[in-house]
Order: structure tokens, then sequence, then C-alpha cells
């Protein structure tokens, strides 16, 4: 997705959701979302006939948001206290799921909000739970099979409803007056988070999520300034309110960086005296091998901000800055708009509650790269400390000891391989942006190979990197897709790919291999491999590029490539 096109969503309910469609409206971010809605309480209908006029223009996004009471008889029926089997119920939710996965090949991705029931609906009481008539015993269940059934797909998504009721309060998540009068389901205050989290889910789809927090140290990480009295006279831990406060907020922070979020620290402080606060400070949670990174100084913290997330080869849209002082956070808004500079609570008991309500770091899946995000960087640093004592570049190159294993997209690699696809900018060839979903189809027709790239050396596992395409059609092939991430640039893993490709083009008996580059605001560093270092010919117009297949493309010296399960 881009900023500039619109992004259809069809709501289909059971009830009057036209609250939904104008939250998603009134948004301000990018892409703008065109919501529309399906006949009122026609889901089955909405569901099987893709006919209906609601299906038009072509929707990229769908939303089924139903009321179990009105999907499934046998609930309905618990609900007046009849004896329905659990089994029935549940053999209703399988019906239902196979309409949800049905419809959800006609789309990008499906969303659906959990089942809910109203707070003043007490059911049996203290036996609501234990009874399997229980109207939240069955809900549960009920629910968990809605899960469960949906689980494997790609491109299906059970959003929690029950979070939105909470936030909004049970008086006001269900009012029977707006039933009565217009068969309203919930309240406003439900739908606004519910749009809230469509919209971060879309963000996150389209590679948007944030993969860098920026850090403040003093009042921000701990309370007290560390200059004045050394790490003994910080407030963190102990029987004290705020210490304990603090410590939770590093607790949730250490969460993120577990989940793939990256840590850094942009700090006016000594470096010396708040590094060995990190490390000896018996209560601290975060230690500086938690940080991707560090900039503590004296310096302006754009300057600093800027400096970090080049040596971590981000963009600004990537960081999130975390700054007790409003001061230094209006300069960075107004200096880095790309950066999200939330507000921030004053009391410091807030800090962890206000961390947590961020929806900028939701993702579509959560990759064993993400979750070893943290120890690539610090391998990385290894990496570039040789580098600086290596005579040349090519002996640099040799101590490596670079493996590069190729592998066709498969069911385990394409999540990653999606991700990498809708989060890469530089090294990106063309751009494009799938779900998992449409990259695998696009993958599964005639003519379309799709590869992968994993990276390692001595230093470690980068993990998979790399993606590459071809596209075959009456005896030419053309590159597609030729992405690298960041932590691999100028490692010569882009002729390595370029060599695996020539390989399967002469092998599939081709004898000219093109690429097409297609130009955005942040891919000029690959306009600058193709040209200058990809040994392929340039056509008249810069942006196609060539290479005759009669002569081998090159293995560079210094990589070992492995290529047994590329297909």
């Amino acid at each position: 997705m881009t900023g500039s096109e619109t992004v259809h969503i069809l709501i289909v309910s059971d009830f009057n959701a036209q609250g939904l469609a104008g939250y998603l409206h009134d948004g301000s971010s990018t892409p703008r979302l065109e919501a529309r809605l399906a006949p009122f309480g026609q889901v089955i209908q909405s569901l099987t006939d893709f006919s209906l006029p609601c299906w038009q223009p072509p929707t990229d996004y769908l939303v089924v948001w139903t009321q179990p009471q009105r999907v499934l008889r046998s609930f309905n029926a618990l609900l007046d206290f009849e004896r329905p089997p659990i089994e029935s119920v549940l053999e209703e939710v399988d019906s239902y799921t196979r309409l949800l996965l049905q419809a959800a090949q006609r789309v990008q991705a499906l969303f659906v909000p959990n089942w809910v029931v109203s707070a003043y609906n007490r059911g049996l009481s203290l036996l609501d739970l234990k009874n399997d008539y229980g109207i939240a015993n069955v809900l549960l269940r009920a629910n968990l099979r809605l899960v469960d059934n949906l689980k494997e797909s790609r491109n299906i998504f059970v959003l929690n409803a029950q979070r939105w009721m909470e936030l909004a309060g049970a008086r006001n998540a269900h009012n029977p007056k707006l039933w009565y009068m217009g068969k309203i389901g919930f309240g406003n205050d439900v739908f606004k988070e519910a749009a809230r989290d469509l919209r971060a889910a879309l963000q996150g789809m389209a590679g948007g999520a944030r993969k860098l927090v920026l850090l403040d140290l003093d009042e921000t990480l701990w309370g007290g300034i560390v200059g004045d009295g050394g790490w003994e006279g910080i407030r963190l831990g102990g029987h004290d309110a705020t210490g304990e406060a603090f410590v939770d907020f590093q607790t949730a922070l250490k969460a993120l960086k577990n989940r793939g979020v990256l840590l850094g620290i942009v700090s006016k402080n000594e470096e010396e005296i708040a590094l060995e606060a990190l490390s000896r400070h018996p209560e601290m949670v975060l230690r500086p091998a938690d940080f991707a990174g560090w900039r503590i100084n004296w310096r302006d913290k754009v300057a600093n901000i800027r400096d970090l997330v080049q040596e971590l080869n981000l963009g600004l849209q990537s960081a999130v800055f975390i700054d007790d002082n409003q001061v230094e956070r209006s300069r960075v808004r107004e200096a880095l708009p790309e950066v999200l500079v939330p507000d921030w609570p004053e009391d410091r008991l807030l800090y962890r509650k206000a961390l947590l309500d961020l929806d900028c770091f939701d993702t579509p899946s959560i990759t064993e790269e993400d979750l070893e995000r943290t120890r690539l960087y610090a391998a990385e640093r290894r990496r570039v400390a040789v580098r600086d004592e290596a005579q040349t570049f090519e002996d640099w190159l040799r101590t490596l000891e670079t493996r590069v294993k190729v592998e066709r997209l498969n069911a385990s690699n394409l999540p990653r391989g999606a991700q990498l696809l809708n989060k890469t900018n530089q090294m990106n060839l063309s751009t494009r942006r799938l779900s998992e979903a449409e990259l695998s189809a696009w993958a599964g027709d005639d003519g379309h190979y799709v590869w992968t790239y994993r990276v390692a050396d001595k230093f470690g596992d980068a993990g998979l990197t790399g993606i590459a395409s071809l596209e075959v059609d009456q005896g030419s092939a053309t590159v597609v897709d030729f992405l690298l991430s960041c932590r691999v640039i100028g490692r010569r893993v882009e002729e390595t790919v370029l060599h695996h490709l020539a390989l399967a083009a002469r092998q599939l008996g081709l004898r000219q291999l093109t690429a097409r580059y297609v130009p955005t605001p942040k891919n000029k560093v690959c306009l600058a491999f193709w040209r200058e270092r990809s040994g392929f010919e340039a056509g008249a117009d810069g942006a196609t590029f060539r290479f005759n297949l009669e002569t081998p493309f090159p293995l560079p010296e210094a990589i070992e490539l492995d290529v047994k399960d590329a297909g």
C-alpha cells in the first residue's frame, strides 16, 4: 500500500456498523480508507454471493463482525436457557468458519472480531463458567473453536473484541436503546477502539510497524539523575511505588525487545556513568546487551537520533522516541516528523500503561529473525570492528566466511518472506507489497519462481534476509523481486543472489535475464548497485538491465553458496 491509494474495506455484520465505518473514514493516517457496509443483517448472503453490489469496487480487506446469538442458532437457544448440546454449537461454528475461509480467498485479509455478549447478562451467575450450559462457558469454547478453525489461514486474523468492550466500559459497550432505536450493536467507544486496532493492523500489514524504541535515561528509564548521585542514588525497585513502576516499565520494554523490537538509548549524560548504572544496579532489568546501540553524550538529541538510526541501517519512520522532557519531545517531533514521539505522562506510575497502549508495533507475524534481532545487531557491531582492523575490503570479506543458503518459497519461510517483502525499502528492485496469501498465490502460478536467501558467517546467523523472483514467459526471464535486508548489503550477497538467478535461468534453458528498476523515494541504493556493481548492461532508459546468459555469472570468491533446497 502507498500513501496515495485508497484501500477498500467491506464490513459484513448482523447489526448496524455505520459507526465503525465512520471512524475508519475519519482517520487522518494514510493510506485513505474507504469503508462500506454489506446489506444489513445479510451475513450469509454477503459471504456467499460475490456478485452483490457491496463487493464493488473490488474489496481489499473484509471485516466480518457478528453476534453469536445471530449466527449460531444453538447459542441463541442457550440464551433462552434451553439446553442445546455443546456439540451442536461447535458444529455451527465449524459451518460458519467454512464461510469465512471461502470469503477470505477474495481479499488480501479478513478480520473477525471474536464473539462477545453483554455484561448485563449474568447467565447462570456463579455456575456460568462451571456449567456446560453457562453462557460464559459456551462462549469461551465457541471462540476457541473459531480460533482453532482459522489459525492455519494466512490471511484471516481474529481480533480481541472483548478488549474493546472493557476499554469502553460495560455501560457504554452495550446500550439496549441503541439496539431498539437503530439496530446498533455496540456503543461508539467500542467502534472507536475497533477502528484504531484495524488501522494499526493495516499499517502493520503494509510493513509500517515501528522497529526501534529510543529512550532517554534519567527520569525515563529510572528515577533521579545518575550523574548527580551515581547508580546507587537512582530510584529503581525497592519498597517504593515509583521505583517499582520504573522496574515494571523496563520489564515491558524488555518484553518488546523479546518480540523483536530494538531498543536504543539517546540521553544527555556521561556515557561511562550511565553504562555503569545499567551494568551494576541490582534492580536494573535492562542491561547494555539489551540495547542495539546508544548515543550517550551532550549533543543535540536530534543529531544523535539521526546518527544512531543510520548506524542501525533503519529509517527514521521506524523509530519511536520516549523522553520525560516535554521540551526534548517537542524538539524531536518538529525536527524529525517521521519519528513517532508519543505524548508521555508526567506521572511515572503510568509509564508502563502508556507503553503498552501504543499500537505502532502491531505486525501480522513474528518470525525467528524478529526474536533474534538484538543479537543480530550485536553481531554486526563485531563485524564492523573486524572491518576497521582489516587491511583491505576483500580481506575483511574473507575473514567473515559468509554462507548463503537458497530455498524455494515454502510454508515455513513464507511468513518471514512476506514480512521482508513488505518492509524492505532500500535494496528493493520493484518495492511491490504482497500479503502472505498473495505472495503464495503468485509463487504458485506457472512461470513464477520465488527463492529466499539465508545469510550466516562466523559471527552468527543473520537469518532469512533476501528474496528474489523470476517470471518466465515465452523463453525470457524477468527479475520481478530483488531485495535484501540492509544489514547484509555491501558484503557481496547482492552479487551472490544474481549468480543464483542467472544459474536458475540457465538451467531453464533461457538466454537472457532482464531486470526493471521501479523508483521510489527510498530505493536509490538499489539503482546504484544495478548500475555500478551488478554486471548487467544498462538500457537506454537507465532503469532496464540485461545479462547475456551465454556467459556464466561469477560467484564472489568470498561466498559459500548452498543451493540444495532451491528446487
